[in-house]
């Protein structure tokens, strides 16, 4: 099957249920299990080429993490952090019932496999890091949370494209034509026809209410968890990259798992996977042995 199917299960937070969406790509029966996880702004579709290349030999399952996309929202907008997203995953695991699963997480998308791999007992078999690590550049952080939480809508699709091109140049060169992808997979109109991001804007609070003593704690907390990881890891890396530092990279190779550093040059924070250089490296880390059963 080369077309997903769309997909949902209900999560638990604090603050009460919320559904959670997703596309599945593949033979449903299939035990080799992919998880692809987006970033922070962004949404499940930005892995359908990758999932189209990987559903040949596995069943591929894109999230939209809670707050963005097709999924629901959460009432209190504090628990939008790690824990309620590692929890979702947990619940949505179990919904494939998958023993065990490959996971590649973009960004914020990585950060959840990061703790979900690090746990006593923990699913994941291997794990793709895609730009992020323990330790993230503050003024990185800053730059993203400078318009996760602003409220800008336009008259024309054009114009919201537009936008999203720009605020996304650390992407790197695409066509005209993926630049129109990547914008239509984050926008839609709202009652009054106007075009904004797919997402609650509400999830900058969290960020923007994080104290320095927090981030140092948190960051901390990454890397104990980072080095309880014991599965095959693939660190994937845009050469420009203004979030992932060439020393946080290179430390992440040395500790932990000890992952397996690629960088793409050309590319800032974050590579697409919508690429074939960028697809093939990650296929090719996928493929190689132990799959399940092996």
């Amino acid at each position: 099957m080369r077309e997903p199917i769309l997909k949902q299960v209900q999560c638990l937070s604090p603050s009460g249920l919320h559904h959670m969406a997703y596309k599945e790509w593949g033979d449903a029966d299939n035990p080799d299990v992919v998880v692809c996880v987006h970033g922070v702004s962004r949404v499940a579709d930005d892995f359908d080429d990758l999932a189209r290349d990987l559903s040949t030999d596995f069943r591929v399952v894109c999230p939209d993490v809670v707050g963005r996309g097709r999924s629901g929202w959460l009432r209190d907008p504090q628990h939008y952090q790690l824990p309620q997203y590692v929890s979702d995953m947990v619940t949505l695991l179990a919904r494939l019932d998958a023993g065990s699963v490959c996971w590649v997480g973009t960004s914020m998308g990585g950060l959840i496999g990061l703790g979900l791999a690090s746990l006593e007992g923990s699913p994941v078999r291997k794990l793709v890091l895609n730009d992020v690590g323990p330790s993230i550049n503050g003024a990185a952080l800053a730059r993203i949370g400078a318009y996760l939480g602003e409220d800008v809508r336009f008259g024309s699709f054009d114009e919201a494209a537009a936008y999203i091109r720009s605020i996304s140049q650390p992407f790197g060169p695409h066509s005209d034509a993926e630049w129109r992808k990547l914008a239509a997979d984050v926008l839609r109109q709202d009652e009054k026809g106007q075009w904004k991001r797919h997402y609650d804007l509400r999830l900058a609070q969290p960020i923007k209410a994080t104290t320095p003593e927090a981030a140092k704690a948190g960051e901390a907390f990454l890397w104990a968890s980072y080095d309880r990881i014991s599965c095959p890891t693939l660190l994937l890396r845009g050469a420009e990259s203004d979030l992932l530092t060439p020393e946080v990279a290179r430390e992440m190779t040395q500790r932990g798992p000890h992952a397996r550093l690629v960088e793409f040059p050309g590319v800032g924070h974050a590579p697409t996977l919508m690429h074939a250089d960028q697809i093939e490296t990650v296929c090719a880390f996928l493929m190689e042995s132990p799959r399940s059963g092996q």
